[in-house]
């Protein structure tokens, strides 16, 4: 376990030590989430840190607190602002995310504090959850069931092993590119290793 009054007293709140839904609240507020929404995201990650393993080092609460913000924008996005962009069309009829009817692709567009993607995601992340997300994809959009399902898409990933080694990119590429020993540079990087710099300053 990492040094969490430390990291309490950089949050300014109660240095007792304890890492509970209070502290995880002011870490979320810190990382960009609005006070309406901070509290439900704090007490969803007071059980599902522990649960996934995110808490057992600051190395892949700092990875994954990092990754969140940059894939919703400082948690202010749970759904995935559409245009359709070039890239957001080619979602549609697209085989590797299981979107096989037409209008799947806004359908199954990004959603949660993870901006999980794609029919075959909605479907896999839901049985495991026990949660019909393919039948109703929206549910996502609930902040708490979002980060829920983030947490069950790194853990599938295998995220906590790249957030040990500190490999920023291959935690990067295993959300970004689904694929965490891709070479390419993922999307974003700029801003995923700006984020991740704030929250390692933060929690380490």
């Amino acid at each position: 376990m990492f040094d969490v009054k430390k990291l309490q007293q950089r949050l300014g709140v109660s240095d007792d030590g304890a890492l509970g839904r209070d502290t995880l609240t002011a870490l979320f507020l810190k990382a960009g989430a609005k006070a309406e929404i901070a509290p439900e995201l704090g007490l969803a990650a007071n059980v599902h840190f522990r649960t996934y393993g995110l808490v057992e080092n600051g190395l892949r609460l700092a990875h994954f607190m990092a990754q969140c913000a940059h894939e919703s924008g400082g948690f202010r996005y749970n759904r995935e602002i559409w245009g359709p962009t070039a890239a957001q069309k080619k979602y549609e009829m697209h085989a590797g995310l299981g979107n096989d009817q037409p209008g799947d692709g806004l359908r199954y567009l990004g959603r949660g504090p993870g901006q999980l993607t794609g029919r075959a995601n909605y479907r896999l992340y839901g049985r495991k959850l026990g949660i019909d997300l393919e039948s109703n994809p929206e549910l996502l959009e609930i902040w708490s069931l979002g980060l829920l399902a983030f947490c069950a898409y790194w853990d599938n990933c295998s995220l906590n092993g790249w957030a040990d080694q500190d490999n920023l990119k291959a935690v990067s590429n295993g959300i970004n590119r689904g694929s965490p020993t891709s070479t390419k540079d993922p999307n974003g990087w700029t801003d995923r290793q700006d984020r991740y710099t704030r929250m390692q300053a933060l929690i380490l």
